[in-house]
């Protein structure tokens, strides 16, 4: 049997592994940041209806530039956003990798600050971009002295902002993104695909988009929108910016189907983000929760929550899969990361985990 060694691949691919977290059918997923609230009956009866209709053309090619849902995203965005500053693609790392295929390359940086999305790094090494991470202040914030030391340090070609942070949780203020963006000479690009989860009265980087062409905010219907299967990811940015993406798109990326889906999504964001206000319940009851029993979990604005305090995170994960509940180990020391689901998984969650609390007083 032939082995991924024995072939001829890319020199600065060899002994990478594939992005991916581990996948299992338990009772209660909560390790890879889905949105667990199921799309609303009636929302998908209509979806069902559009994607139906596109189906019937499928024989023709869809349209390329994506228009009417170009028109939509920006309609939801708002902030003035036009249609012809809006980008898609199928999901967010999609639209990312089209940023580093017409910025990015060999020569070429790209410059994150650890820990962050593990995806930054893995597009970057398929586009033959050099990815180098600065550090983040403490309890994983990330000042705006932080971040523009960082910046003049390594003068990267692009930035990349998660904001808020993968896998951390953290919130990003906006005078970081501010000073980022007016301190880096190449492409600065914001990744919002947890924005909606923000605390009510949090501004989105959307506001600082006038008069800042390499600017780039990114966004996903996989979270809020209970999306996730559905693959669609999108951006803002000056239409010159949008224009270069263009340049390294594959034809027809979007699907017609991918676009009817959308589209039906868009048309109920109300009922669709309905949910919204749940999840971050139960992202607050999570943390005040575990910090009750003795854990220590940290700021956060999307809808998970880092924890550290843990004594033996992979033992603590194997005991919790176990138990039918599967969160996430992202390698972080004494730390886990666990989705805020619904009331009830987020109560099985947070009764197994007394079991490994430090504050727990034996019987």
């Amino acid at each position: 049997m032939t082995h991924l060694e024995d072939l001829p691949i890319r020199a600065d691919l060899r002994g990478k592994t594939p992005y991916g977290a581990p996948q299992a059918v338990v009772p209660v997923a909560l390790n890879v940041n889905e949105n667990t609230h199921p799309i609303p009956e009636v929302v998908a009866h209509d979806i069902v209806a559009r994607v139906a209709a596109a189906v019937i053309g499928v024989n023709r090619y869809p349209d390329r530039e994506f228009t009417e849902l170009r028109t939509a995203l920006a309609g939801y965005l708002g902030h003035g956003v036009r249609p012809e500053q809006v980008w898609a693609a199928n999901g967010s790392n999609e639209v990312l990798q089209h940023v580093l295929q017409a910025f990015g390359g060999p020569g070429r940086t790209a410059l994150g600050f650890a820990p962050t999305y593990s995806m930054y790094g893995l597009l970057a090494a398929g586009t033959g971009t050099a990815w180098v991470t600065a550090g983040r202040d403490e309890a994983f914030e990330l000042s705006p002295e932080t971040a523009v030391a960082a910046v003049r340090e390594h003068d990267p070609d692009i930035v990349l902002l998660c904001a808020p942070n993968n896998p951390t949780g953290t919130p990003l203020s906006l005078e970081t993104v501010r000073a980022v963006a007016d301190a880096a000479r190449g492409i600065v690009v914001v990744d919002e695909a947890y924005i909606e989860f923000a605390d009510p009265g949090s501004e989105s980087a959307l506001t600082l988009l006038a008069g800042r062409p390499r600017l780039a905010i990114s966004r996903t219907m996989s979270k809020a929108f209970a999306f996730a299967g559905a693959r669609v990811g999108y951006l803002a940015a000056d239409p010159a910016l949008v224009d270069a993406l263009r340049l390294v798109r594959l034809p027809y990326h979007l699907s017609a189907i991918t676009q009817a889906a959308a589209l039906g999504a868009l048309a109920h964001a109300r009922e669709m983000l309905a949910m919204v206000d749940e999840i971050r319940g139960q992202r607050e009851r999570i943390s005040a929760e575990l910090e009750r029993l003795g854990f220590r979990p940290y700021r956060s604005g999307a809808n998970f929550v880092l924890f550290g305090g843990v004594e033996d995170p992979h033992a603590t994960f194997e005991a919790l899969l176990a138990r039918g509940i599967l969160i996430r180990d992202v390698g972080l020391p004494g730390s886990l990361r666990v989705t805020a689901g619904t009331e009830t998984e987020t109560t099985a969650f947070l009764e197994a985990m007394a079991a490994f609390a430090p504050n727990r007083i034996e019987a």
